[in-house]
């Protein structure tokens, strides 16, 4: 084999290295894009996750920032989430719009310190920040003490 055979070899395979390189970079980008409908599954899996596991604060930080504003928590507000615990969690249903979308939310709730279990519904809704890429809770954090 000539020197310059073995340089055509080399290069073809370099080649060959480097589209396979490319190939596995494509296919790795298009797995960590996301939709809007997948990203919207996930912020509403994180956020029943959090208000599951009694996580109100971590649940406040998915509230739309617009929201938080102009509906500050005091410290006391998050100290009464505390006496609660949450035992169920359901979805009865949802909708989802253009950039918008809702779920109506059943909750298991029982008192800390008297042990008395009650229901409450609640509407989440949520909104798409295109230049975020971010669904935001636009409802608030659920109120467990409604009549």
């Amino acid at each position: 084999m000539t020197r310059q055979d073995r340089n055509a070899r080399t290069f073809l395979s370099a080649l060959a290295w480097l589209a396979a390189l490319a190939a596995l970079l494509a296919v790795s980008a298009c797995a960590t894009t996301k939709d809007r409908g997948s990203a919207l599954r996930e912020a509403q899996y994180a956020w029943s996750a959090a208000i599951r596991w009694g996580d109100f604060e971590g649940a406040w930080s998915m509230v739309d920032p617009e929201y938080r504003e102009a509906h500050p928590m005091t410290t006391l507000a998050f100290e009464r989430y505390k006496q609660v615990g949450i035992t169920a969690y359901r979805d009865h249903g949802a909708s989802v719009g253009d950039g918008t979308a809702t779920r109506q939310i059943e909750l298991g709730v029982v008192n800390r310190h008297t042990q008395q279990a009650r229901q409450a519904r609640y509407v989440e809704r949520w909104r798409y920040d295109a230049e975020s890429g971010t669904w935001w809770v636009t409802s608030g954090l659920p109120d467990l003490w409604q009549d």
